[in-house]
């Protein structure tokens, strides 16, 4: 019989795991190592060739691609950071609420879920970030979290619907534990794994989300954020096709070091994927 299911993550997972450190790393530090400002206008060399000045070349505007894309990578964390613990942090607590109390306390949540969940998230992104002239970071964050919570309460609910009927959250009842210790010190600990899964994969959506507000002239008001270098490289493709492939590689990067990194941790927590592979 295989010993997989007493392995820990897979290779695939470690990969991704690499992956995201190594995104991670880059946005706390790069915009510190960046050889030039982003904001740095040299009209005289533009769309130069990668050099000892410009290790990646610069864009129309003579400004140089790794600097830009260092910071962007600060800014994708900023916002994808933000959105994730905002979502994260409501979504399961309503789940958790929802899913301990039933009755019209769930109904009233689930149907706000259900509500929210019958627009496109990209257009309900969209509209909101529109009625802004000149939307910043906060109003970013604030459009991709209105309804990025939604997924989180649904996988929180169904995990406190399975877990509020086990032997150890009966006993603290039975004692007299009041619901919100329950909740937060019985239920919660115990519901971490699929919520780990869950803001793994949420979180390379956010990039790629964010990436295309970017990419359509709504996200932050800066050059340099990787959705905004791929809407410039996509005009000036056929000029130099190296600015619409960095930040392109770069967002590729991410989301699949997430994605891989999502995989392995529902590989690893679901008892059912052990037991198939066992």
């Amino acid at each position: 019989m295989s010993r997989s299911g007493k392995r820990g993550l897979s290779p695939s997972a470690w990969v991704g795991l690499g992956l995201v450190l190594t995104f991670l790393l880059v946005a706390l530090i790069g915009p510190l190592v960046a050889p030039h400002s982003p904001d740095d206008l040299d009209m005289l060399h533009s769309f130069a060739s990668p050099s000892g000045a410009h290790w990646l070349g610069t864009d129309q505007n003579g400004r140089d691609i790794l600097s830009m894309l260092l910071h962007g990578a600060r800014m994708a964390l900023i916002i994808s950071g933000s959105v994730v613990a905002i979502c994260a942090t409501t979504g399961v607590a309503l789940g958790v609420i929802a899913g301990y109390y039933r009755g019209w306390v769930d109904e009233l949540i689930m149907r706000v879920v259900d509500i929210l969940m019958a627009f496109p998230g990209i257009l309900l992104n969209i509209a909101i970030v529109a009625t802004v002239a000149r939307p910043g970071v906060g109003m970013v964050v604030l459009a991709l979290a209105l309804n990025g919570w939604v997924g989180y309460a649904r996988v929180a609910r169904g995990q406190v619907l399975r877990v509020r009927e086990l032997e150890y959250v009966a006993a603290a009842r039975a004692i007299g534990a009041r619901p919100r210790r329950i909740m937060w010190r019985h239920i919660v600990p115990n519901i971490l794994s699929p919520i780990l899964v869950q803001i793994s994969f949420a979180f390379a959506g956010v990039v790629l989300v964010e990436a295309s507000l970017s990419f359509l002239g709504l996200g932050p008001q800066v050059p340099y954020t990787w959705g905004a270098m791929l809407s410039q490289g996509a005009t000036f493709f056929f000029k130099s096709q190296s600015l619409a492939l960095i930040p392109g590689l770069a967002i590729m990067w991410v989301v699949l070091g997430a994605n891989l990194l999502g995989d392995g941790l529902r590989d690893r927590f679901d008892p059912r994927r052990r037991a198939r592979a066992a």
